[in-house]
């Protein structure tokens, strides 16, 4: 049976099951993320981290871990992560520089705010 937990990529909203799993630093990294504005720099690149950690790209409909859904493999992801916290915490730094040095580049057609308004005017 498939889960309705499954997204295409991980989901911001599983973020908040994964801040007591690691020590101080990793709680922290997350509260900023949560306390960050909704599509934010912080948002974004915690999303691409754990786009990267959790393989999101190569899960497909029919894979285990698409059937036990994305909170239960961003969970274990993060528990099995054999790095420390800081080594998470870097993860996310690149991330986040890759983010910013892809906003900045200019090769967005649509400021982000208004993604939704162009989509639905097609």
């Amino acid at each position: 049976m498939y889960q309705r937990d499954t997204e295409m990529l991980f989901p911001i909203r599983v973020a908040p099951l994964l801040r007591d799993l690691r020590g101080p630093a990793w709680r922290k990294l997350v509260d900023r993320v949560l306390l960050a504005p909704e599509a934010s720099l912080e948002e974004l690149a915690f999303c691409l981290m754990m786009v990267r950690l959790d393989s999101c790209l190569t899960c497909h409909t029919d894979s285990f871990r698409a059937m036990r859904g994305c909170s239960s493999c961003a969970v274990q992801v993060i528990r099995r992560f054999r790095g420390e916290d800081e080594e998470l915490l870097e993860c996310f730094e690149r991330a986040r520089d890759e983010v910013m040095a892809h906003l900045k580049s200019g090769r967005l057609r649509v400021p982000i705010e208004n993604s939704i308004e162009v989509l639905n005017e097609s």
